[in-house]
């Protein structure tokens, strides 16, 4: 199965029903992927979430996630520290990088870096063309 790293911007964009992104919450329900979180990334979702939505949907989008069968918690084993623009960033890349994933979603540009480095590789991909690969899948 397909293994994923989902940036904050993503799983933000996902959310509202109406979203033309919703189709990733879709996906994923229908265990269409993998999603690698760490201690870190679910922390910043926690954060963002309850700022642009409520405390109450930042807790049920973390419920969904702890009980779905196709996430996966783990920690990097390796900070890579690539990303010097928005060293925050690095949380999503350290831990693709370390959980050997497919692709790093993210609409955010500093991830760019990855596209000019022999190593180590990193597939960036932005949400529209991630939701492209899955339906190709089926």
């Amino acid at each position: 199965m397909m293994g994923v790293v989902i940036d904050t911007n993503c799983l933000r964009a996902s959310i509202p029903p109406q979203s033309p992104y919703y189709q990733l919450y879709q996906d994923f329900r229908s265990g269409k992927f993998e999603w690698y979180l760490s201690t870190e990334i679910l922390l910043e979702y926690d954060e963002i979430l309850t700022a642009t939505y409520s405390a109450q949907t930042s807790q049920f989008i973390l419920h969904q996630l702890a009980l779905a069968p196709n996430v996966v918690f783990t920690e990097p084993a390796y900070k890579w520290s690539i990303i010097s623009n928005d060293p925050d960033d690095n949380k999503f890349s350290d831990q693709a990088l370390s959980a050997g994933c497919d692709y790093l979603i993210t609409n955010d540009t500093d991830f760019d870096v990855f596209k000019a480095l022999p190593f180590p590789k990193l597939n960036i991909v932005d949400l529209k063309s991630f939701l492209k690969i899955l339906s190709a899948e089926d």
